[in-house]
């Protein structure tokens, strides 16, 4: 996940006038290294559960309380950068979520997606073995690490039905919907190679465990 999160930082610019929109900010935490990152102080943020976004805004974060199934509460082209990590797979609705990332990004705006790959090494072998994969073990609140015996927390229950994996791309899914969408000139980074070492992903992006999307709104 570190080198994960190196990739992002990797597509962030650094521009002082850019105003930053992190989705699914969670405690702000991630959302501030990225604005530190861009040297912005314009920094904006949604994230649904009470206290965790009452602490982003402690750390400076403007954040929206808001549902990520429902619209953007933003007007058309307010971000220069949007950037959501382990998001999309969470949303129920990616027709609505892609076509909003790209309605509140300005003409050349930046959306930087992070999930997991479906094509990954790990979840191939898993599929091969008639197991669910484990990007997509978590499909229920009621008990996580369903149909796969090594899945982490397997036979724990979830905590809210929002956290579930809805949809788990592969690389080239992943590029031609954002592009359907007017997202273009993308470029995906990798991370991950389990059970090999990790910075192997950097090299095979499309059967890394992670990928990261930056695309640019036409």
């Amino acid at each position: 996940m570190d080198l994960n999160r190196s990739n992002i930082l990797q597509c962030v610019p650094r521009r002082p006038d850019l105003k930053l929109v992190d989705l699914g900010c969670d405690d702000g935490v991630w959302t501030m290294q990225l604005a530190a990152q861009a040297g912005t102080t314009n920094v904006w943020g949604v994230e649904i559960v009470p206290e965790r976004a009452a602490a982003a805004e402690q750390r400076g974060v403007r954040v929206a309380r808001s549902d990520l199934a429902k619209p953007l509460p933003f007007a058309d082209g307010s971000f220069d950068l949007l950037h959501a990590n382990q998001v999309i797979e969470h949303v129920p609705d990616i027709d609505l979520f892609v076509s909003e990332i790209a309605r509140v990004l300005r003409p050349r705006g930046r959306a930087i997606l992070s999930t997991e790959n479906g094509s990954s090494w790990v979840n191939i072998g898993a599929s091969v073995l008639g197991w669910q994969i484990f990007s997509l073990t978590n499909v229920s609140a009621k008990r996580l690490g369903i149909g796969n015996p090594f899945a982490l927390h397997r036979g724990e229950r979830g905590d809210l039905p929002s956290w579930t994996h809805k949809t788990i791309f592969n690389f080239r899914g992943l590029k031609e919907l954002c592009e359907s969408y007017g997202l273009v000139d993308a470029r995906i980074l990798g991370a991950g190679y389990f059970p090999l070492p990790a910075r192997l992903g950097t090299i095979d992006p499309r059967h890394a465990h992670f990928i990261t999307l930056t695309a640019s709104k036409q």
